[in-house]
């Protein structure tokens, strides 16, 4: 099976943890400040995984990205550097989403030269976020 870790619990969360907990093959691992919001997120599904977990706590944010095959940060911004330097040291791809900051592009080299795709925001969230308020207004 493959191990995805995905960060975070809380709105954008939803959707995506719906979405890989349905693909056959695949172990999701949702890790939260709050492991109320991960065990909603995972309900019944037998391949979800919810743990609480510390993002201050750079030792245990290493641990679980190095037993992952994918890490999705849908944490606050300013822990994305943190998650993807343990993504360059462990040779995992990591998805955001957040727009590349200068402490991530800071870590280009890094990752290119290890062969870890860091993939931030790329333009889809903005233009959702512009169609949906239009259909609402």
């Amino acid at each position: 099976m493959r191990e995805i870790l995905v960060l975070g619990a809380g709105l954008v969360a939803r959707p995506l943890v719906m979405y890989l907990l349905e693909v056959e093959g695949f172990r999701v691992t949702v890790a939260s400040r709050t492991v109320s919001k991960a065990e909603r997120l995972i309900g019944e599904m037998a391949n979800g995984r919810a743990i609480a977990i510390d993002v201050t706590d750079d030792a245990a944010v290493g641990a679980l990205i190095a037993d992952a095959d994918l890490a999705v940060s849908l944490l606050p911004y300013a822990y994305h550097p943190m998650v993807a330097r343990h993504c360059v040291v462990h040779g995992i791809p990591m998805v955001t989403t957040s727009y590349v900051k200068p402490e991530m592009e800071a870590l280009d080299a890094a990752a290119r030269c290890a062969g870890v795709l860091l993939l931030n925001e790329i333009g889809v969230d903005p233009g959702i976020d512009h169609m949906s308020a239009m259909a609402i207004i």
